[in-house]
């Protein structure tokens, strides 16, 4: 008999044992669980909200590598009187189709103060198709005449808000600053030039040329999402 009792009492302080630790392991479960919870919600509040510019905001000026290994700012076009922002990239459709509309632009507004600047802000860690060796052979292919430059850190198309490749941004220096003025899309057939009715971005150069306000300040960017 105390053989016996023996026996249950060891049986019920393992249980007892077991049950400890098995409620320590939620516990602990629980408490890790809390802890990711209070992370990623720490993470969640302090990551920078980056809306982008709006029309009349002064565009930061920006150092980046160009196809030819030279690094580029707007400082640099001490003589212009604005510039073509263009965020395009390699492989989008929508960017490959645009890629001779931009270089006619290029040809038609630089020589009246208005260059081309194209910049990639794709990572090409997400999309293989987007390095720079690839962006020099883009650059030579397509014939552009303008700086193809790499955002390699992607803080200047965050900086602009850019959404799509290719996503415009017109600016016009005043008093020293580089005021946006237009930003969205080149015109009103993204995907087949012939069909264009409506050069938004041209119209807008015009018209700053012409001293006037512009009419269609924004449009909708119709393209590839930037891969971040």
């Amino acid at each position: 008999m105390k053989t016996k009792n023996i026996f249950i009492g060891l049986s019920l302080l393992a249980i007892a044992i077991i049950t400890l630790g098995s409620c320590k392991n939620e516990q602990r479960k629980v408490n890790d669980e809390v802890a990711i919870n209070e992370s990623s919600t720490k993470t969640i509040l302090e990551k920078p909200v980056l809306k982008g510019y709006a029309i009349g905001d002064e565009a930061t000026d920006f150092k980046l590598k160009d196809v030819n290994g030279k690094m580029v700012s707007l400082s640099d076009y001490k003589d212009a009187k604005g510039f073509i922002v263009i965020f395009t990239c390699n492989t989008c459709p929508f960017a490959v189709a645009s890629e001779e509309r931009i270089v006619a632009l290029d040809k038609e507004f630089k020589p009246k103060g208005y260059p081309v600047i194209a910049i990639n802000p794709n990572n090409p860690e997400v999309q293989p198709d987007d390095t720079f060796v690839l962006m020099q052979e883009k650059a030579k292919e397509a014939g552009f005449t303008f700086p193809y430059l790499f955002d390699e850190s992607q803080t200047v198309y965050a900086k602009y808000g850019a959404t799509k490749t290719p996503h415009v941004y017109l600016l016009q220096k005043e008093d020293g600053k580089n005021i946006v003025k237009y930003i969205g899309a080149i015109d009103d057939n993204v995907r087949n030039a012939s069909a264009v009715k409506d050069r938004f971005l041209a119209n807008a150069v015009n018209e700053l040329l012409e001293g006037k306000e512009i009419t269609v300040k924004e449009t909708k960017a119709i393209g590839c999402s930037v891969k971040q």
